[in-house]
Order: structure tokens, then sequence, then C-alpha cells
């Protein structure tokens, strides 16, 4: 019989933090458990990106992201060393196939690999492959169900090159929408009833991207990515107060525009907002069974803009709020609650892979 040193010395969860990769910069959350999936929020951070980074979920400049990545976590004032990464769902495929159950491990990897070579447009080398069995079969219970997730070496090795550039070792690597479903999955568990048996659709809305998840009691139903985001509003404060991209970034997040702001370029934007979202909704009943949608949530960056969520509320007629990955946590001394309410939104991903430490 193994045993578990860690186990021995007590360190079931060694520390673990989520550290979040996007367009527009780096997010850390660090979380401990205090009771049976109740959590504390132990710390969090974000430091921007340069422009060019990363892009469309690509890092394109090793460098510069290592050392973004340095400076949030020495910014957060952490001292764990151990990182959960996500991986943009574009660049990754996944597929549920069906396996005969009461196989072993091994003959398990053996047959996932004949089965992924199928599905995957790349020579099997050349790709990281993982599975997990998700359980019995529904209509054949000797049958069991196991999801086959694929992505190219390079994309996996890239994250982990800036992990170890700044000075830190990647132990998990997750699908940022599967991370994101895992943190939102703890808000939905505080409805009325557990959230059973409701349509609840999730828009996380980032610098470029707006990533739509409709889901079901746990299960996801429809997934797409649409190309919208914050930076469209960024680029027309460049384009009309002619200001340096980073000064309308920094503007924008402050409040601190031209009178005339909020009614030439800011409403424009939110009526553009609410409809793609409505867009999505349409695309969602349109290509599959389903006609209704009980909650609508925001996140990313862009969910706290002032205006966005009763704008959307109004116009898709589905009632929605701003989702909040922290809420019903405990929080640590240091977490200052200011900046935490105006900013956790954009933390769901980052939230999502910190919540691996406790798998």
């Amino acid at each position: 019989m193994a045993i578990d040193i860690g186990l021995l010395l007590g360190k079931k969860n060694p520390p673990l933090i989520g550290l979040d990769i996007s367009t527009s910069g780096v997010k850390l959350v660090e979380l401990s458990e205090v009771g049976k999936h109740e959590y504390r929020l132990e710390r969090f951070a974000s430091e921007p990106l340069p422009r060019g980074a990363v892009v469309d979920g690509n890092i394109e400049n090793i460098e510069q992201v290592s050392d973004a990545v340095r400076r949030v976590w020495k910014k957060s004032g952490t001292r764990a060393k151990h990182v959960s990464l996500g991986m943009p769902p574009a660049s990754v495929i996944t597929k549920k196939i069906v396996l005969p159950g009461g196989m072993t491990e091994d003959q398990l990897e053996v047959q996932v690999e004949s089965e992924a070579s199928q599905y995957i447009p790349f020579a099997l080398d050349e790709v990281s492959l993982d599975f997990d069995v998700i359980g019995p079969a529904q209509n054949a219970p000797d049958d069991i169900d196991v999801l086959i997730a694929a992505t190219r070496k390079e994309k996996v090795e890239d994250r982990v090159a800036v992990a170890e550039g700044a000075g830190i070792k990647p132990l998990v690597m997750d699908i940022e929408s599967f991370a994101a479903r895992a943190a939102l999955d703890r808000i939905i568990a505080q409805q009325p009833n557990g959230g059973q048996g409701q349509i609840m659709a999730l828009f996380q809305i980032g610098a470029q991207m707006t990533h739509v998840s409709m889901l079901q009691d746990g299960q996801t139903l429809y997934e797409r990515e649409q190309p919208f985001g914050g930076n469209q509003l960024t680029q027309d404060i460049v384009r009309s107060y002619g200001m340096a991209y980073e000064e309308a970034e920094t503007k924008k997040k402050a409040g601190e525009l031209p009178e005339g702001y909020e009614r030439e370029l800011l409403d424009p934007f939110l009526e553009n907002a609410a409809l793609e979202v409505t867009r999505a909704i349409q695309f969602f009943f349109t290509s599959t069974p389903y006609t209704r949608i009980d909650h609508l949530f925001l996140a990313g960056g862009c969910a706290v803009i002032p205006g966005l969520v009763e704008m959307v509320a109004e116009r898709t007629k589905i009632s929605a709020s701003v989702v909040s990955p922290f809420k019903g946590m405990q929080l640590a001394s240091g977490v200052r609650e200011k900046q935490l309410r105006a900013e956790a939104p954009a933390y769901l991903v980052a939230c999502g892979l910190a919540m691996r430490r406790f798998d």
C-alpha cells in the first residue's frame, strides 16, 4: 500500500494558485478550505499584459507574459509555488465517447488513444491527450462515458514555459470554460433549490471574445464564442479622444473620460453588447430543442461596466445578474473588499482554477 506523505504531514491539498492568462492580463487567485466545500479567499491580484503578448489565446511573447506572472505573484504576496493553468476552449478538442466498463487504467489508455485518433486532425505525437471517466453510460449501464480532451503539445508547452520562466511550477492544466463552470456551479448551488432544472446562461465578456455557455444541472447544453469584447470600447476611446491605447484603458476603468463619453461612446457600446447577447440566445434557441433561459449571468472584465446588466435584462426580458465567484466565501484579512466588489466578475476562470486544489 502506498502512503501519501502529504497526508501524513497534514498537507492533503498543498497550496495551489489559480492563474488565468487572457488577452488583457494575468489574474491570480488563492483559496483555502475552511469546511466541507467552504472556502476562504486568501488573495487575488491582476497584472495587465502588453498588447500582442497573447492573441486569440496563443502566447505570442513568452518573456512578456512570464514577467507579468512574476509581477502578479509578487504583488499577491502568496508563497505558493504550484499553479493551476487554463487552456482556451478554442485550442482544445473535447469529445465524449462510450467505452466498455471494467477496463484497467492501462487498457483504458490504449482504447482512448485509438478512439482519439479518429477525432483529432493532428498526429497523436503532436498532441497532449487526457481523459476523464464521467460515469456509467446513460442507455447502457455496462458501458462508461469518457471525456477525451486533446490539444497541441506546443500550446501546453508555451504555458508551462511562462510559469517556469516566472519561477513557479504548473501542476494542473484545465480548460478555461470548465474552470468557469466549476466556479459558477458553486454560485448556482446557492440559488433556491440549488438551481435544479433551471437553464442558466453564462456570458463571459472578455477583451476580444465573448464565451457563451448554456448550463443545466451541472451539464453544458451549448457553447460558442463570439468575436466581441471590451477592446471595442477602448478602440472607440482611442479614436475619439486621440489617446494612447494604455491611457484609454486606464481612464475607461477609472471613469475619467471627457463629458459626452457616456452618450457618444458608452451607450452605443452597451446597446451593441446587449444585441450580441440577444443574438447568441437566438442561436441557442434555433440550434437546440430548448426554448427558454431562466437566468443570465454576466462575467468577465466587461460585466461591471455601469448599465450593462440592466440593458441586457431589458433587451432579453430574462432576469440577469453579474456573477461574483467569491459570493458566500470568507475573506482573508488582507483582501480589499471595495476592490474585490469592483473586479470580482473578471476572476471567474481564475477562481475555478484555484478550486482545483480541492478536487
